[in-house]
């Protein structure tokens, strides 16, 4: 079903840089504005110039930061900063990195797989998005005619035929290590060995592929691509436009993390929070309990794992320092309150109960309220601090989505609701990235 190839990767030339852990940098949508600068600083190299670079006033059509990444690309490719491959690859990364006091790795096959409309179901989604990011991505494309950062994608290989292939592959010495940074290290192969090559695209030749992280990304090269097809007189098929750059990871990675998407609230109508409770009591067990003084993580997943229940949520406010276990006592005056045309699986999901139950129809917030009422967040005792500190009016703990349960979704069609999963560590920018033309 998919179309999944090696390609002639662009990455730092080593010889050049020789502290390659100082050049890389997150995805765009993570870069916050003071890590911006901070990466900046970082080197003169770093990738964020390229990612995701500074916006100034006096920016215009002809001059801005998608003008300046272009340029910043062909100066680093000139000087020899940027060299690519002369051989086809799959690049393999071994992504190590920590979480909850234990050293993990996750691996990752970098290749090109070519673009597909979401209704033929090669490719599937789990999330929806939004308009503004796809734009802002589909500007860097026309400016740089390359991606700068894979998406991640899922695959199966029960089988294990991708997990050999990857193997032999790697017995040689990694073209490339990247040093720790922030708990994080990388060490990269290049296959280009044709039997292996094989071998691995065609066991991803026979399945679908899952979207984990980069919808955005995803939809921005199918809009660069239709508007390529629009302007190119060939009708050669398989165009470097028509593939985009992925990350592939085997849905049973023991390094697969997905951490869940706490929501934030602040600027509820203090009639509504004074009726909150009694609402919340007709849905669901309401259960008043009490943390330590400094709630840690392993005390929110014994209280949200408390009960054997699809749902159970915590729900932190109402109040200076109150706690409360939410535990939906019966699905079906629920289900009149989610949309109708969702699956059900979707409308038993923790965050779908809180978005369309308890933002939407008891508050009375919405999605378009995100970035004004709602923020998000996957550390739970962060965002409790943050009620704390009366930054937000009420925080609602979660549990994290299962990588059966976004398989599920992906395969009926459906789309959970706008972050519902953040993947954890992200797949960084810089390691290598792929020329469009």
């Amino acid at each position: 079903m998919a179309d999944v190839r090696p390609f002639h990767g662009i990455h730092y030339n080593p010889s050049v840089v020789k502290d390659l852990a100082t050049v890389i940098c997150p995805p765009y949508d993570i870069i916050s504005m003071p890590q911006q600068l901070e990466l900046y600083r970082r080197s003169d190299f770093n990738f964020v110039r390229i990612e995701y670079g500074r916006e100034y006033p006096h920016d215009k059509d002809t001059e801005n930061k998608y003008t300046r990444a272009a340029a910043t690309l062909e100066s680093w490719l000139k000087q020899h900063i940027l060299e690519t491959d002369k051989r086809s690859c799959f690049y393999v990364d071994d992504h190590q990195f920590k979480y909850r006091g234990k050293t993990l790795r996750r691996r990752g096959i970098a290749g090109v797989v070519k673009l597909e409309e979401w209704d033929r179901m090669i490719v599937r989604p789990h999330e929806g998005t939004l308009s503004r990011p796809k734009g802002d991505r589909l500007s860097l494309l026309w400016a740089l005619k390359a991606d700068t950062s894979p998406i991640m994608a899922l695959y199966e290989d029960s089988a294990g035929k991708i997990k050999s292939a990857l193997e032999a592959g790697m017995r040689g010495k990694p073209a490339f290590n990247i040093g720790a940074v922030n708990g994080e290290s990388h060490r990269m192969w290049a296959i280009s060995d044709e039997k292996l090559i094989g071998q691995i695209s065609g066991a991803l030749a026979n399945q679908p592929l899952y979207i984990a992280d980069g919808h955005h990304r995803y939809e921005s090269a199918l809009a660069y691509q239709r508007e390529k097809r629009t302007s190119v007189k060939t009708a050669t098929p398989d165009q470097p436009f028509d593939f985009v750059m992925m990350a592939l990871i085997d849905f049973a990675d023991p390094g697969l993390i997905i951490l869940p998407a706490h929501r934030m609230v602040r600027g509820i109508a203090q009639p509504s929070l004074d009726k909150l409770a009694d609402r919340l009591k007709a849905i669901f067990l309401v259960e008043e309990v009490q943390p330590d003084k400094v709630i840690k993580q392993a005390q929110i997943d014994a209280l949200l794992t408390e009960k054997n229940e699809e749902v159970n949520l915590l729900l932190c406010g109402h109040g200076e320092k109150r706690f409360f276990l939410l535990t939906l006592r019966d699905f079906t005056p629920v289900r009149p309150m989610m949309p109708y045309f969702h699956s059900e699986l979707y409308q038993k999901l923790d965050v779908s109960i809180v978005d369309h139950v308890i933002l939407e129809e008891l508050l009375g917030l919405t999605h378009e309220a995100a970035g004004t009422y709602i923020d998000y967040t996957n550390d739970a005792p962060e965002a409790i601090k943050r009620v704390q500190e009366q930054e937000y009016q009420l925080a609602i703990i979660v549990n994290p989505v299962r990588p059966q349960a976004i398989k599920a979704i992906a395969d009926s069609s459906d789309r959970m609701p706008r972050k519902s999963t953040y993947f954890h560590p992200k797949v960084p920018a810089g390691i290598v990235m792929y020329r469009l033309e």
